[in-house]
């Protein structure tokens, strides 16, 4: 089987590894990659945009290639799968129809409401003036939404009315782009959030292993909000009671709601959401693709062969396929970003000691990186994900920050505290 993977982060290396392992997977084109995916042996990259659709198409077809995965938001959110359905080649993942789910956040609100699903209460603004007096009605702490894709960063708890002043005033004022040109502001949830993937064909909705991402930069949760700076799965706050209630109560009245809008939802649904004190689920987003970093843990711990389910999906047969079935113990990923990430940071910096994390048992999946006359050096804010596997939650813990020491770059950044949450619990 050859299979293309679409994106050049963490989570596209970490699929591309995964694909790896199978042996019935021949090759892997990873469009464009980085210099992680460069490294594994079935895989190439292949020096494509990934917005070039017309280009990847045909690179496709000239291949013979059997399964298309798309990583990013935003080739799904631009119709790249509509594309390749048109040239009748197979693609997992969301229409742009259906990856209006994360790319809009107003229209993910309106559906979760006409199916019931439980979410915070909130109000859509385009005037800077109606929203702060909104804000001034409600109290804080408020949660202020760009409500398009703004890379994971377009999110602000605000818990003074000064700093959702701010906020609005930013986002309105033009910090996300067209992103940002509406606002969704909800109430803030209480509770712990998790992460839950699960793969559809659109009719059938299979959730994989519960994770929990630490999207703040500092320790503690503190600090801006970032792409995530680590993850562990299984995450303990998601009990088998609550799993079920996030199947019944989440992501099949989600399905339900898509298909009475005449939406074919093939690929992947991530409800993100937030697990209350009384224990119950509450969506605080969906997202249309893969979690980056959930996806660097929760993969390591699969035993199905992904692409066997993914295949199942976009024939779909998703409901004839045996249970997904996964290895014991637990995985954690502490991602390393570059000293300044999330706001300004230097790239061109040289990365030492990956080879040595390897061979203590952790997988490094890159995500800012690249060559640079045969030097692998940072190109992006978070640069590296470190993963480990171990018998429980803190021997996985232990077994990624050991490894993680012996990696370096100048202003290597990371939180030290990855897992605190389920070592609490």
């Amino acid at each position: 089987m050859k299979i293309i993977v679409i994106g050049s982060g963490g989570r596209e290396h970490a699929l591309a590894w995964q694909f790896a392992q199978s042996a019935q997977v021949k090759q892997i084109f990873c469009i464009p990659g980085n210099a992680g995916t460069a490294t594994i042996e079935k895989c190439r990259n292949v020096a494509l945009n990934q917005d070039d659709f017309e280009g990847i198409l045909r690179f496709a077809q000239v291949q013979g290639v059997q399964l298309t995965v798309v990583g990013p938001e935003a080739p799904l959110a631009d119709g790249v799968v509509d594309f390749f359905q048109a040239g009748e080649m197979p693609i997992f993942g969301p229409t742009k129809q259906g990856a209006q789910i994360e790319a809009s956040k107003s229209w993910a609100k309106d559906l979760m409401v006409e199916a019931g699903i439980p979410t915070a209460a909130s109000e859509v603004f385009t005037d800077p003036i109606a929203a702060r007096e909104y804000v001034q009605a409600q109290g804080v702490p408020i949660v202020i939404k760009a409500d398009g894709l703004a890379s994971g960063k377009g999110v602000t708890v605000a818990t003074t009315f000064a700093e959702a002043n701010q906020a609005i005033d930013e986002a309105l004022g033009g910090k996300f782009g067209d992103a940002g040109e509406t606002l969704l502001i909800e109430e803030c949830l209480q509770g712990q959030e998790a992460s839950v993937l699960a793969i559809t064909d659109g009719k059938t909705i299979r959730a994989l292993l519960p994770a929990q991402d630490h999207k703040r930069i500092g320790v503690g949760d503190t600090g801006p909000n970032t792409g995530g700076m680590g993850a562990y799965a299984p995450a303990p706050i998601v009990t088998p009671e609550i799993q079920r209630k996030i199947q019944t109560q989440v992501l099949e009245p989600a399905i339900a709601a898509l298909q009475k809008r005449k939406i074919d939802y093939c690929g992947c649904l991530y409800a993100g959401l937030m697990i209350t004190p009384a224990g119950e689920p509450k969506v605080i987003e969906f997202n249309c693709r893969f979690g980056d970093p959930e996806t660097q843990v929760i993969l390591p711990l699969l035993e199905t062969p992904l692409a066997d389910l993914m295949l199942a999906c976009i024939e779909k047969r998703l409901e004839q396929m045996p249970a997904i079935e996964w290895k014991d113990g637990a995985a954690v990923c502490v991602v390393l970003a570059s000293g300044g990430y999330p706001g300004k940071y230097e790239t061109g910096k040289p990365i030492t000691g990956i080879g040595k994390a390897k061979e203590h048992g952790a997988i490094v999946f890159h995500a800012g990186t690249k060559l640079k006359t045969s030097t692998l050096v940072t190109a992006g804010g978070r640069v590296l994900g470190v993963t480990a596997i171990g018998e429980s939650i803190q021997a996985a813990i232990d077994n990624a920050y050991v490894s993680l020491a012996y990696i370096n770059f100048e202003g290597a950044t990371y939180r030290h505290d990855i897992g605190h949450r389920a070592i609490a619990n």
